[in-house]
């Protein structure tokens, strides 16, 4: 279950940095509430899951997740590069998270 707090965890980064990219276009309620709010949840649901997953393993997923997730929601939603090499080295982080899944 504490794998599932660190899914979310590491969701609620990529929306707190949705909203960094918001925030920096647009300062509104809106936008402070979707960085603030992405945050807070990520912690909540990090703080969560370290309580059975090693903080290294944990902290390395987390952000791992909010790299990968970030990486692609800029793609998908505010038309960043969509390069191979961009892909290949996002690719090297996902796989890095998943070897120290298997390992932990």
């Amino acid at each position: 279950m504490d794998w599932i707090f660190l899914i979310f965890a590491g969701a609620g980064e990529v929306v707190g940095v949705m909203g960094i990219n918001k925030v920096n276009k647009k300062l509104n309620l809106s936008s402070l509430g979707l960085l603030f709010g992405g945050f807070i949840l990520s912690f909540i649901f990090l703080s969560i899951a370290m309580k059975t997953i090693p903080m290294s393993t944990a902290y390395a997923v987390w952000t791992g997740m909010g790299t990968v997730g970030s990486a692609l929601a800029g793609m998908i939603f505010f038309n960043e590069s969509k390069d191979w090499k961009r892909l290949l080295f996002i690719g090297m982080v996902l796989s890095a998270a998943v070897g120290l899944k298997l390992i932990s």
